[in-house]
């Protein structure tokens, strides 16, 4: 690693992947993305990030010839929540967590929050709603 150069940690380079895989629109091969990133990553490692990433279940995968191509499951903004659903399951003070967090939004956050979650209410109040 050259003077003045960080290395980049794994959550960092795990989201770059994901932004670039969901930009991408199309399955994308590790190579393409150690390649789109511009950054000096082994191919190994890329490979080991996208297996993780798959594993987990924010990208889906498919047999290309001998390698893998690999495509993002749903938009940014659902593998974005399904990232929070997973943190909120980590601690087992859910109600703590959830405070801090709301309590931590901007005026504009909270508003759109609020607003979100009355849509929820008045659908749940809708007849015929089977959630219920």
């Amino acid at each position: 690693m050259a003077d003045g150069e960080q290395r980049r940690g794994y959550g960092d380079l795990a989201q770059a992947i994901l932004e670039l895989v969901g930009r991408a629109g199309r399955p994308v091969s590790p190579a393409y993305v150690r390649d789109a990133l511009g950054a000096e990553l082994a191919y190994t490692t890329v490979t080991t990030v996208m297996t993780r990433l798959h594993d987990r279940g924010l990208l889906a995968r498919q047999r290309s010839g001998r390698a893998f191509v690999y495509t993002a499951v749903g938009d940014p903004a659902q593998v974005t929540a399904r990232r929070m659903h997973r943190l909120l399951d980590v601690d087992d003070d859910r109600a703590g967590v959830l405070a801090r967090f709301v309590g931590g939004l901007n005026p504009t956050d909270e508003q759109l929050l609020r607003s979100l979650l009355a849509e929820l209410d008045d659908e749940d109040a809708s007849p015929g709603d089977e959630r219920r």
